[in-house]
């Protein structure tokens, strides 16, 4: 639960955490318990302890790379203490690949939803994304679509069209940047950039985000 604060913004870089009586209370568990998670996050580096200061949230914290942690690019940026933005965003409904039909468990040609954004930290481009969505999720609500591309996705798609996300499945590719790459980024042709693609599911088990990311 710590660690989703941070990541989510909710702690930021510099800011004491609550005495450990208190924060043990909140949380509902023993001090010991609280104990052992404060180790447990001071030796990832995600927070720091002073014995006769507190605890407090790291200025420069580690990436949160835990594999059973899941959260999107909003969430990655504010952990490393930056602001999260968006440049170039693009919401489109287009017929659905193949690919995409098969990863999003559709028929080929059923509506789709593409958000394409180029995300930004502190105002440097740093993600260019992708994320594909069935049109089906939306239509009790198509007046929202455009929030979808203002802030976190997973965020946005809880609060305003009340689809959870469960877990996801993502590979991770090394590669180099091509024309479009390179553009939308800001970098050289040829850079080397990480291609993630995911697909996320719901608590039914049913795909609902289909995603790639190049960083």
């Amino acid at each position: 639960r710590l660690l989703s604060r941070i990541a989510r913004g909710k702690l930021r870089p510099g800011s004491q955490l609550p005495p450990e009586p208190d924060l043990a209370a909140e949380l509902g568990v023993s001090r010991a318990t609280l104990r052992d998670a404060l180790r447990s996050l001071q030796d990832e580096g995600v927070v720091t302890r002073s014995r006769g200061t507190g605890t407090f949230v790291s200025h420069a914290p580690r990436m949160l790379t835990s594999l059973d942690s899941n959260f999107g690019v909003t969430e990655a940026i504010r952990a490393a203490g930056m602001e999260p933005g968006f440049e170039e965003a693009i919401t489109r409904i287009e017929p659905a690949s193949a690919p995409e039909a098969a990863r999003l468990r559709l028929a080929e040609g059923d509506d789709v939803i593409v958000v394409d954004r180029v995300r930004t930290a502190d105002g440097r481009r740093v993600v260019w994304s992708q994320d594909v969505l069935p049109a089906t999720l939306f239509v009790r609500r198509p007046e929202a679509l455009p929030t979808l591309a203002r802030g976190s996705m997973y965020e946005t798609l809880d609060r305003e069209f009340g689809v959870a996300i469960h877990h996801g499945v993502a590979r991770f590719v090394p590669m180099k940047a091509d024309g479009t790459t390179a553009q939308r980024l800001g970098v050289r042709r040829n850079t080397l950039v990480l291609y993630l693609q995911q697909v996320d599911f719901d608590d039914d088990g049913r795909p609902v985000l289909s995603s790639h990311e190049w960083h």
